[in-house]
């Protein structure tokens, strides 16, 4: 196994400061050489504030709708279900895309780039657009499937239209977020979602409540905030990715249909697709499981899971750093440093989650307590946030290992990792706790960390390996 001892102790000459304003301001980099300390935390830093801004389009509509009762609450976290379909094909072609355009950027092949920027365009648009029309006219038909309450039905279908009606902006979002990132450009990823959310807090507030000249449309107001914003935020990605300087720019040409390309792009992404099904149908399943205990279970698991993406997501920016530097410079030719820059990131991914893990640890009810007062919710959520996070410093690794398998265009590898891990491990192991053991929500939460700890486990086995560095794309 490549260590990165010797690569970390590396010293960048600039200072703390001028890296950070550097990265947050964007410049031309050649991630295929140079320091890796220094690469990582450029890459990393728009990453990180990337995902962190993804994390408050949710965080903020369970804050407003928080104000309108558990049942609300609990028709968000029963949509977030329902998007499932959409976010495993908008993250497995992200994944596809951001390995591709990574591979061609590390060639020096910026045209072909291009091309493949532009064919993924065009199957996500195309892929996106039945899941908003079942959004739109078949919305309370989805939530009584999901096993929803009749009051949540009634008080979330409108929610639920306007969010999987908005299906391509989700997709686009993501995907050409995955396009600059692959080109290492990941500036310009985090200025679309920090537009994106700009819009957002000011109309979540205004249409939900009524504030000023807007009309109060209660949770309704929260669906079209969020959907506005991303639409927003597209639309400075596509003005971006036009721009003559842009490092990967997309013209007229590069959006005529290829098959071939589109076709490659998808089968690439199909391990993608799969690994995120795997893992969020789990999740589907642990809602079906946790049902049962009633409205508060829901919205204290929602609540709690909405709290520990806001450190996942920004881990998960960070993580990304890794999939734009396995795919470079395994495009350049250098396997050796593709893989240092694995086991430096995992270092410092791990650092963070434990410091976020000790506050949530120690904090949970103070927590949860932003976003409610009911009692019973509070307590089932703060307890899903404590048990959760004592398995932070292995997501840490598990996270890592997944982006540099997707990195390197191998897919797959995680998509049979997630496979016995949630579908054959979890879900089980929660039915048993929860039920069998008579553990109720507690045992759901349980099997959780006990889960994501063995993910980890698996993926460094994997991926020390190496078949990754034989991947063609």
């Amino acid at each position: 196994m490549t260590t990165a001892t010797s690569t970390v102790s590396t010293v960048p000459k600039e200072s703390f400061w001028q890296l950070l304003k550097q990265a947050v301001a964007g410049s031309e980099q050649d991630y295929t050489e140079g320091s890796l300390p220094r690469a990582v935390f450029l890459l990393s830093v728009p990453m990180i504030l990337e995902m962190a801004m993804e994390s408050v389009f949710g965080i903020l509509d369970v804050f407003f709708v928080g104000r309108l009762g558990a049942n609300a609450v609990a028709a968000v976290g029963v949509t977030e279900g329902l998007l499932t379909l959409i976010f495993a094909v908008a993250l497995g072609l992200s994944m596809s895309t951001t390995a591709l355009v990574a591979r061609r950027i590390g060639e020096k092949d910026p045209d072909a780039a291009a091309r493949t920027a532009g064919q993924a365009i065009l199957v996500g648009i195309g892929t996106s657009l039945p899941v908003a029309l079942l959004g739109l006219f078949l919305s309370k038909s989805l939530l009584q499937w999901m096993g929803a309450p009749a009051a949540v039905v009634e008080m979330g279908w409108t929610y639920t239209a306007w969010i999987l009606g908005g299906s391509t902006s989700i997709m686009l979002l993501f995907l050409i977020n995955a396009i600059f990132r692959g080109a290492g450009d990941a500036t310009v990823a985090m200025r679309s979602l920090w537009l994106a959310n700009a819009v957002n807090v000011v109309l979540d507030p205004c249409l939900i409540f009524g504030l000023g000249p807007f009309p109060e449309l209660g949770i309704t107001g929260a669906a079209i905030g969020t959907t506005v914003g991303r639409t927003v935020g597209v639309l400075y990605q596509i003005r971006a990715l036009t721009r003559a300087h842009t490092r990967v720019r997309v013209e007229r040409r590069h959006l005529v249909f290829e098959p071939a390309l589109a076709w490659h792009i998808v089968k690439i992404s199909l391990g993608g697709i799969g690994q995120f099904l795997i893992a969020t149908a789990s999740w589907l399943g642990l809602v079906r499981i946790l049902t049962p205990f009633g409205a508060a279970a829901l919205a204290g698991y929602t609540i709690a899971l909405r709290i520990i993406i806001v450190a996942i997501l920004p881990s998960w920016g960070m993580t990304n750093a890794v999939a734009t530097l396995v795919g470079q410079n395994l495009g350049a030719g250098k396997p050796d440093r593709a893989e240092r820059s694995v086991w430096i990131t995992g270092l410092y991914n791990m650092g963070f989650l434990v410091l976020v893990a000790l506050v949530f640890i120690v904090w949970p009810e103070e927590l949860v307590g932003i976003f409610t007062s009911d009692p019973e919710v509070l307590a089932l959520g703060a307890e899903c946030l404590r048990v959760v996070s004592y398995g932070y410093a292995f997501y840490a690794w598990g996270m890592v290992m997944v982006q540099a398998f997707n990195g390197a265009g191998d897919t797959l590898t995680p998509t049979w990792i997630n496979l016995g891990c949630y579908w054959m491990f979890q879900i089980p192991l929660a039915l048993v706790l929860a039920n069998v053991l008579g553990m109720g929500p507690f045992g759901v939460f349980l099997a959780i960390t006990i889960a994501e700890s063995v993910v980890a486990v698996v993926g460094i086995v994997m991926f020390r390996k190496g078949r990754w560095k034989e991947r063609a794309v």
